[in-house]
C-alpha cells in the first residue's frame, strides 16, 4: 500500500523549532520530489517548499525563507522539515506529498501521493 505519513507536529512556542517527517511505505522517494504544504481552516493549501530530486535544490515560499530547511535521507525513505523561528502565522497543518518534480510545485492538483497531516501550532 503506497502511502505517506508526517509526524513531529505540535504545539511550541514563537521562536521555537520543530522537525516534520515525512515517511513513505509502498514506494521510493529515490525518485520523487517532495512538496510540503499548509492549510488553516478555510483557507486553500499554500507551498511551503519542494525538495527537488534531479537538481538537489530545494525551493521555499518567501514566507519560510531562511527559517525552513527541507532535507531527505533516501535509506530511510524519509523526507525532513526542519522549522526554526516559528511564528503564530505558521500554525497550520502540514502535509506532504510526491510528485515527479518541482517545476510548478506550488500546484496541488499535480502531486501523486498525500499524507494525512501533522498539526502545528505556534503560540504562548
Amino acid at each position: 500500500q503506497v502511502q505517506l505519513v508526517e509526524s513531529g507536529g505540535g504545539l511550541v512556542q514563537p521562536g521555537g523549532s520543530l522537525r516534520l517527517s515525512c515517511a513513505a511505505s509502498g514506494f521510493t522517494l529515490d525518485y520523487y520530489a517532495i512538496g510540503w504544504f499548509r492549510q488553516v481552516p478555510g483557507k486553500e493549501r499554500d507551498g511551503v517548499s519542494c525538495i527537488s530530486v534531479s537538481d538537489g535544490w530545494t525551493y521555499y515560499d518567501d514566507s519560510v525563507k531562511g527559517r525552513f530547511t527541507g532535507s531527505r535521507d533516501n535509506a530511510k525513505n524519509t523526507v525532513y522539515l526542519q522549522m526554526n523561528s516559528l511564528k503564530p502565522e505558521d500554525t497550520a497543518v502540514y502535509y506532504c506529498a510526491a510528485r515527479w518534480g518541482c517545476t510548478g510545485w506550488g500546484n496541488v492538483d499535480e502531486y501523486d501521493y498525500w499524507g494525512q497531516g501533522t498539526q502545528v501550532t505556534v503560540s504562548s
